[in-house]
């Protein structure tokens, strides 16, 4: 299995990141970012859950240091790549993290390593996404005009404010934000498509882009448990309520195994 500074292959290599590498770690966490995220957004979760697990963040192409490779512009796509990417580390307990188009994107990457019997999957966060069954329609990703674009993309908050004032960075996140949203707007899941993990949904409670009943629809695509955990805040609420969502996954991987995998 993977160790630090090592992969299991160049997929691995190009898809992951480890900010706080703990190879003795007994559970691992898989963090799939939002549409025009990065792996460095769970720079800060990597640091607050690094004495209870090794954390690693997903790099999708097109952006930062993978910004030549061509973006992929379909949930389908990304889960493919992403769960071969994420395969090999499945040496010991995992749960997948994923925020907003990201929780669309780790639902696929279980269904598809269950599919391949992985069976040291745990569970599943689902944060500030509708369910699977529930998408809107929304067509943000075919607006022509990149300045209506982006004013859709910045009410929602999320990317860094400087790259709105920076025409050059504007140029180069313009292509990923496009691909990103499209992914995400035109993601349909056929009916009855279920994991056998729990489902732990997390939003925010002034989230504009979900209500709390298109959360609950995340209860229709597993067979096992689902629980739904509100937040002060709105589509980025994990900013500010890092912590509570720290202790949330902790006290989720605790019944996995020993509790003395909190310290280090």
């Amino acid at each position: 299995m993977p160790v630090s500074g090592q992969d299991s292959g160049q997929d691995s290599s190009r898809w992951i990141r480890r900010y706080h590498p703990w190879d003795g770690a007994p559970f691992r966490v898989v963090c799939f970012p939002h549409a025009g995220g990065s792996a460095s957004y769970f720079f800060p979760m990597a640091r607050a859950l690094s004495s209870a697990a090794d954390v690693l963040a997903v790099q999708y192409p097109g952006r930062q240091d993978r910004r030549s490779e061509r973006c992929l512009e379909s949930i389908a796509e990304l889960a493919d790549a992403a769960a071969e990417a994420v395969r090999p580390w499945l040496d010991r307990p995992t749960v997948l993290f994923g925020h907003s188009m990201g929780a669309t994107l780790g639902f696929e990457v279980a269904r598809r390593l269950e599919a391949g019997g992985a069976t040291e999957l745990r569970a599943l966060f689902a944060s500030g996404r509708v369910a699977p069954s529930r998408a809107r329609d929304e067509r943000v990703h075919q607006e022509p005009d990149d300045a209506r674009f982006l004013e859709a993309v910045e009410s929602l908050g999320g990317t860094d404010a400087q790259v709105f004032g920076d025409d050059d960075l504007l140029r180069m996140v313009l292509p990923v934000l496009r691909a990103d949203y499209r992914a995400a707007e035109t993601y349909r899941c056929p009916p009855g498509t279920v994991v056998e993990i729990p489902i732990h949904v997390l939003l925010g409670e002034d989230d504009p882009k979900v209500t709390v009943e298109e959360a609950e629809g995340w209860r229709d695509h597993t067979t096992a448990s689902c629980t739904l955990t509100t937040y002060p805040g709105g589509h980025f609420y994990l900013a500010a309520q890092a912590p509570k969502v720290v202790r949330t996954i902790v006290d989720v991987l605790a019944p996995a195994g020993s509790t003395a995998a909190r310290t280090r």
